[in-house]
């Protein structure tokens, strides 16, 4: 299988990126357990997630997915170990839990490793701007999570050109460098890559890694 660098974190993804929004939602723990197993016997590696998945189906609260990647890892058989883990942090959580404050990063990054059932995450993206945060502070917050190594490296989604050049611009001196963007972008929404975002990825050699990639199709 092909494996390519994303970015400068060292990590290396094969091209197909499996999407986890619909484990504990439309697909139960059996057949999340099958497709994650039938993706990794196929030689991909890479799994995407975010904290704040299922939390919009009614009765649930978040946590869904990376409940049962979690008890999908328990199994063993070098689950984890073959495995690149991505989640995301920053969804309103519905209890008060939300945003990119580095106090809040934190404590968010530890219930998601409960969750998940593993002692770090190789992957852990900034899953919106939070405009009431200083972006100063949330790459301090990744900074802590990578230092402490419960985070390899860290990155950003849905953040606009001028909002990831920022992001750049802040880094160093105690804050961490965003390696990653993961955007909207397929066949036919185009528009929240190419342009600005695109540019500023190839000149300071970001990986990217789209989200809805097929149109949700």
């Amino acid at each position: 299988m092909e494996m390519r660098e994303l970015g400068r974190s060292g990590l290396r993804t094969a091209p197909l990126v499996l999407g986890g929004n619909v484990f504990g939602w439309t697909a139960d723990k059996d057949t999340s357990f099958a497709i994650l197993d039938a993706f990794l016997g196929a030689g991909f590696n890479t799994v995407d997630t975010a904290n704040v998945y299922s939390r919009w189906m009614p009765g649930h609260v978040g946590g869904e997915s990376e409940t049962v990647i979690g008890e999908w890892f328990a199994q063993g058989g070098g689950r984890r170990e073959d495995t690149l883990l991505i989640t995301k942090v920053g969804s309103d959580m519905g209890t008060g839990g939300k945003g990119l404050k580095a106090s809040y990063m934190v404590e968010a990054c530890e219930a998601s490793l409960a969750r998940l059932q593993t002692d770090y995450i190789d992957l852990y993206l900034s899953h919106f701007p939070d405009p009431e945060t200083p972006i100063e502070e949330t790459l301090e917050g990744h900074y802590q999570l990578i230092k402490s190594g419960k985070v390899r490296a860290c990155g950003g989604s849905n953040y606009d050109g001028p909002g990831l050049e920022a992001a750049l611009n802040a880094a160093g001196d105690g804050r961490a460098r965003y390696e990653v963007l993961q955007p909207h972008y397929n066949l036919l929404v185009r528009d929240e890559y190419e342009g600005a975002r695109e540019d500023v990825c190839v000149r300071e050699g970001l990986g990217v890694i789209p989200y809805f990639a097929l149109a949700s199709g």
